[in-house]
């Protein structure tokens, strides 16, 4: 992995210039590819060089690191973003903006491998999945389990929930946790899966009924999608119930 560093202290960009270094004598496929004072200096690199993951400030002369992976993401080559920051504050702006972590200064070596290791398991992901709607049966998501990497057929995978930062991967047999934002994988994944609420995607094959139904937790009955052959039940929101209904009502014809 080829990691562009954006700090405005120098200092700070020495250290993690050394840790990545450390990493990269350690065996770890990782190296600096260039460095940034700020967020117009890292964009002006950018524009010349690439890159596959961003360690980035937040609190900086001029454009915030926050704003800037804000404009990256718009890229059609958006690099993986970790933030490196001695304010923990932002960390929740930080994931809404899809980042694949939020690492707090002082940077020690084994937080940042963590971090390194969780960009190469979202840059993993995204290629393999990026034709999922097209790719029928071979496409997979790559998931990093307990120091493993499991590649998961799309054709096996019942729904997808997010759970804080975190998304919940469900199949037949197993549950895994990704790293991936839900919005991000609803693209990949294509038209095969349903978004039934903001925090839910489902397999329009795994969709067995829709009903009102009691879910854990809730007060009062809601509108929910079973999923098979779990037999489990996911909530649909009002914005979404049409387009589950929709979605049924094409399965039967």
């Amino acid at each position: 992995m080829k990691i562009l560093i954006v700090d405005d202290e120098e200092l700070a960009r020495l250290r993690l210039r050394r840790l990545v270094e450390d990493l990269a004598k350690q065996q770890m496929p990782v190296e600096i590819a260039g460095d940034a004072a700020d967020a117009a200096q890292a964009q002006a690199w950018l524009n010349r060089e690439k890159c596959d993951v961003v360690l980035l400030d937040i609190q900086m002369p001029g454009l915030a690191g926050t704003d800037l992976a804000a404009r990256l993401r718009a890229r059609a080559d958006a690099p993986v973003v970790v933030f490196v920051t001695a304010h923990p504050e932002h960390a929740v702006q930080a994931f809404e903006l899809e980042a694949v972590d939020y690492v707090t200064k002082p940077v020690r070596l084994e937080r940042l491998r963590e971090a390194l290791q969780r960009a190469a398991q979202r840059l993993a992901a995204r290629a393999p999945t990026s034709g999922a709607a097209n790719a029928g049966e071979s496409a997979v998501i790559v998931v990093q389990e307990r120091g493993r990497v499991h590649r998961v057929p799309v054709s096996e995978v019942l729904y997808l929930k997010a759970e804080l930062k975190y998304v919940t991967l469900r199949t037949a047999e197993h549950s895994y946790v990704l790293d991936d934002s839900l919005s991000d994988l609803e693209q990949r994944l294509g038209d095969s899966f349903l978004r039934v609420h903001r925090n839910a995607l489902v397999a329009k094959r795994a969709i067995r009924a829709l009903q009102r139904h009691v879910l854990e937790g809730e007060e009062g009955e809601g509108w929910a999608v079973r999923v098979a052959p779990l037999d489990e039940w996911l909530a649909v929101s009002r914005r979404h119930l049409p387009a589950v209904r929709e979605a049924l009502s094409s399965k039967d014809a």
